[in-house]
């Protein structure tokens, strides 16, 4: 079904479903020009108002497998329900609307720390915090505080077809997509929240300095360069995976549950580990700064952190996970297959990680980018 054919009601069942992942619930909602926003507030059941914590989340991440310490604790799951990105969640509760556990990413946690809508956790009731991988544990710390537990983790790459694709001089490497070989044949995501970044990435500009005037030019013209050799820009993750299956794709700017997918449906796909660097994001739990279940907010997230929530997420979602035990419940050949290993502070120091991006940023590169999409 094609994101023109799939209604509103549709996505939103299909995503309290684990069907869509939480950026293809947004994009498909951003391309049908719905926002959450303007949507009505949603409401927790009559039966369960007031006696479980309140979980608002992007859709996929609403469903009981990622929350077991939480029903086998309380005998029933948290009150749930999806949005479709971070700013629209942070809208919500800054106009009141009532929840006790959010799930932000890491561009955007500072912003929610100084707005005032998230507290520090009590560590002594998050048991499983201290097998989290170190260095996840450093977002989001302020002072003695911890306002973000990292769940899940994941990396923008290239998907492309091994039995279409000549890599030159047999390297993985960012260039794939400015590969002139290929031509109408490269597919990119339409947002640039993840393609400004990995340019910058083939650009060699350090993140730290890519707000720059002169940087951001560099990679406006790096973006101009590849659009000749696009075949489209994607808001539906389904029908560019679809391409790539058909082969009309050869390569495509992809986050690692694309080449997941296709590889179950044995269509030949590698999701490459470039050479410069992949884009690595990380997202988790915060509790708001009013949460009315304080105990129950945090054992939301010691069930989101927990090395069996893990499992779901590295098996069923292609993702990674902030627990080091939830790899060991992963095969050897399924973590391999996935592009993941034992040992994942490699591959997270291997990427490279978004910084928080200023309001500014976020709009200059937005309009700039549109004007590239339609060929200025």
């Amino acid at each position: 079904m094609s994101k023109k054919e799939m209604t509103v009601d549709e996505m939103m069942e299909k995503a309290a479903e684990g069907k869509l992942s939480r950026r293809q619930f947004s994009q498909l909602l951003g391309a049908a020009g719905v926002s959450l926003v303007a949507m009505p507030m949603f409401s927790r059941s009559t039966e369960a108002a007031g006696e479980e914590a309140f979980y608002f989340t992007w859709g996929g991440y609403d469903v009981p497998e990622l929350l077991g310490y939480y029903q086998e604790k309380h005998g029933a799951l948290p009150d749930m329900a999806p949005y479709a990105s971070s700013s629209e969640a942070l809208t919500k509760v800054q106009a009141g609307f009532e929840v006790d556990v959010l799930h932000p990413c890491n561009t955007n946690i500072g912003t929610w720390i100084d707005a005032g809508v998230v507290q520090p956790f009590d560590l002594s009731k998050l048991p499983n915090w201290p097998d989290m991988i170190p260095s996840l544990t450093e977002i989001g710390h302020r002072g003695d505080d911890h306002y973000f537990a990292a769940m899940d983790w994941g990396q923008n790459s290239i998907t492309y077809r091994t039995d279409l694709v000549d890599l030159k001089n047999g390297e993985e490497s960012w260039g794939l997509l400015w590969d002139e070989r290929y031509a109408g044949k490269i597919g990119i995501l339409a947002n640039e929240g993840d393609t400004w970044w990995c340019a910058a990435i083939y650009a060699g500009i350090p993140f730290e300095e890519i707000h720059t005037e002169e940087n951001i030019e560099k990679v406006a013209e790096l973006l101009r360069k590849q659009q000749p050799l696009v075949l489209a820009y994607y808001d539906d993750v389904t029908t560019m995976e679809q391409s790539l299956a058909s082969g009309e794709l050869v390569a495509a700017m992809t986050w690692n549950e694309t080449p997941t997918r296709l590889k179950k449906e044995g269509v030949p796909v590698k999701f490459a580990n470039p050479k410069e660097g992949a884009l690595t994001w990380v997202c988790g739990a915060v509790i708001h700064a009013e949460a009315k279940h304080l105990d129950k907010a945090h054992d939301v997230i010691n069930s989101l952190i927990s090395p069996e929530s893990g499992r779901f997420l590295i098996d069923d979602y292609g993702y990674g996970h902030s627990n080091t035990k939830a790899f060991d419940l992963v095969s050897e050949e399924r973590l391999a297959e996935l592009g993941l290993s034992r040992n994942p502070t490699e591959l997270l120091q291997s990427g490279k990680y978004q910084t928080e991006m200023t309001v500014e940023f976020q709009s200059k590169t937005a309009s700039l980018f549109s004007e590239i999409k339609a060929g200025f």
